[in-house]
Formats: C-alpha cells, structure tokens, sequence
C-alpha cells in the first residue's frame, strides 16, 4: 500500500480554472456549481497566473457591480503571482505554504506552470486518518531503510493516536535526534518520543 507524501498522494485531479478574460458572473457560477472557494486563472498558454477567490471577488467588485459586471474579469480579480506548488511537494511542505499565506486551497502545476490538481487543506488533513499500525510500518520502514543498516539495531515502534514512541537500540553512529526527525517527517505522525539504549 503507497503511504501519502507528497501533494500528488492526496490532490484532487481535476481543476476548475478560468481564463484572463472570464467575466465574474462565469468565476462566482463556478464556484457555486463546483464547491470550491477558489479558481486558478490560466494564461492563454495554460499556465497558472493567479487565482480569484471568493475574497477577491467580494472585496474587489462593487456591490452594485456583481451583477452586471462583465467587464470585471478575472485578470483584473486575480491575486497574483500564485501561490502554487509541485506535485512532488511534501505534505508538510504544502501545509506550511497555505499557513504562511492563510490560504485554504493551492494549485498543483507541472514544470511548465500547467495546472494538474488543486490541493485544499482537507486533502493534506487524510494523513491523519491513517491508522496507527500503518503509521507504525512506514516509520519502521523509513528508519530501517534510511538510517540504520538492517541487523545493527532492535528497533521497537510503538504508535497510539499518531504518537509514536521509539524503543530499543540504536548504533552508536545513529544520533537519537535524527530518528526522531525522521519518524517526525512521516505524514500522519503527530509526536514522537524516544526510549533508546546505545550499543
């Protein structure tokens, strides 16, 4: 089973978007029909130049405007430049991005700025849904694999509720604080405490 680690894991596929010249009526339609807070804007190019969220429409359109507003477009709404990350982002990296900038949906684009998904803040949220023994084998899996050389250690891992308690024995050459930011590091993981010996 692949365990969540990046933005692509848990992004939403598909992406409603508008184009520089949609009128805003076309933008607040879609994001009624759609559910989302948010909308890419896509140059003619396709690429992500800046998104309209409802606080754009709403702080920038004249009360009397919304409804009659077809000269008021998109690339006049637009926050730009966007705020959008790689589809190989880590979770953490994309949670802290929408913290910074108070954000509650990020496009995810290509290499060339091409939109592919769109993550929201409940997509990076999932991680947490993942049960304690899952969360137990990919910690084990990652300080097995990355750090200490199979047979030099007696590694205990111990999870409850997302907290994760390492125990048993580690190599000399292996810093306690490196497991513990290693087994931080994997999403789900909400504490971790360590009961180490040295041999």
């Amino acid at each position: 089973m692949k365990h969540p680690r990046t933005v692509d894991d848990v992004m939403t596929h598909a992406v409603v978007s508008a184009r520089l010249d949609a009128p805003v009526k076309e933008i607040v339609r879609s994001m009624r029909r759609w559910g989302v807070s948010a909308v890419p804007v896509l140059s003619a190019q396709g690429r992500v130049v800046g998104v309209v969220s409802e606080a754009d429409v709403l702080g920038k359109v004249p009360g009397e405007a919304r409804d009659d507003a077809g000269s008021v477009t998109a690339g006049s709404l637009m926050s730009a430049p966007p705020v959008t990350v790689p589809r190989d982002a880590t979770i953490a990296g994309a949670a802290r991005l929408m913290a910074q900038g108070h954000l509650k949906r990020l496009p995810v684009v290509d290499e060339d700025g091409r939109p592919v998904g769109v993550v929201s803040r409940g997509d990076l949220l999932k991680v947490y849904l993942r049960s304690d023994s899952e969360l137990a084998e990919d910690v084990r899996h990652e300080l097995l694999t990355h750090l200490i050389p199979e047979g030099d250690a007696a590694l205990t891992v111990r999870v409850e509720n997302g907290a994760v308690t390492l125990a048993g024995r580690l190599p000399q050459s292996v810093p306690a604080d490196l497991a513990l930011r290693l087994t931080r590091a994997v999403p789900g993981v909400v504490a971790a405490t360590a009961e180490f010996t040295t041999s």
